[in-house]
């Protein structure tokens, strides 16, 4: 009974590990996506070579 519960916890980890790991690679392609708009869509208001973020 013992050996069962165990791979059944191994196999819930290793999922969640998975689904969390698949999620981290969605948010990174949005932010790379939006990433890679900012240089396509840049303000050229004021003179000089504006930027759509602060930092």
């Amino acid at each position: 009974m013992v050996p069962i519960i165990l791979v059944l916890l191994l196999a819930l980890l290793l999922f969640g590990a998975g689904f969390a790991l698949k999620a981290l690679w969605w948010i990174a392609v949005v932010v790379l996506v939006v990433w890679l708009l900012g240089f396509v869509v840049r303000p050229t208001s004021g003179g000089r070579r504006g930027r759509w973020y602060r930092w």
